[in-house]
């Protein structure tokens, strides 16, 4: 038997692709399970539960709208406070950490992991993601990874985060450049309510 690339498999090789296959399965068909809870119930309170039990660490006062998809749930920690848009996708292949009283708009994108383009086997690149207290980040923004964002700091919409951000800079644009910073520089904000029913 052989792999992808033509190499000759042994049956330790062999043996330990098949588990890993069985794995992959059983993850996808909970990230099946997930996305259907996701998508079409709308309380958030029964949501996170089902998110707690497939291992997403959520804070207290945090909430995750409808048609939040996730990768690998056990890698991603949530803080307290914290509100998550509709629509985002939360990469958890390597680990991902979401600070206290973070807002992330709708429809944004989070990965911790890429592939090696210049790799004979086009190999999965994973770095962890880390986004500290009091970040925004505008809707449609992409963060990739190994990036790490500040304290404060603010993505604007659409922006390709492909470097860390420092605390209360305000970036923007593809790929993302410091545009501004904030005035503000001891938040202590909470963020209002989830929407209902979202």
């Amino acid at each position: 038997m052989k792999d992808r690339m033509g190499r000759e498999l042994t049956t330790e090789d062999v043996a330990k692709k098949a588990l890993n296959r069985g794995v992959n399965v059983l993850l996808d068909f909970e990230l099946m399970i997930l996305n259907l809870i996701s998508c079409l119930v709308p309380l958030h309170s029964v949501r996170k539960f089902f998110f707690r039990f497939a291992g997403v660490k959520i804070g207290k006062n945090s909430y995750i709208h409808m048609g939040v998809r996730f990768f690998l749930p056990i890698n991603i920690t949530i803080g307290e406070g914290t509100i998550i848009g509709d629509h985002v996708f939360l990469d958890g292949r390597a680990f991902l950490r979401i600070g206290n009283n973070v807002d992330i708009a709708s429809q944004v994108l989070i990965y911790n992991s890429e592939h090696d383009v210049d790799s004979e086997g086009f190999d999965p690149i994973e770095e962890p993601v880390e986004i500290a207290d009091y970040v925004f980040i505008g809707p449609r923004a992409i963060i990739l990874p190994g990036v790490k964002i500040g304290r404060g700091a603010v993505i604007g919409a659409g922006a390709v985060v492909t470097k860390d951000v420092e605390p209360f800079k305000i970036v923007g644009g593809v790929p993302a450049k410091v545009i501004g910073e904030r005035k503000n520089k001891n938040p202590r904000y909470k963020l209002g309510r989830a929407r209902l029913f979202q």
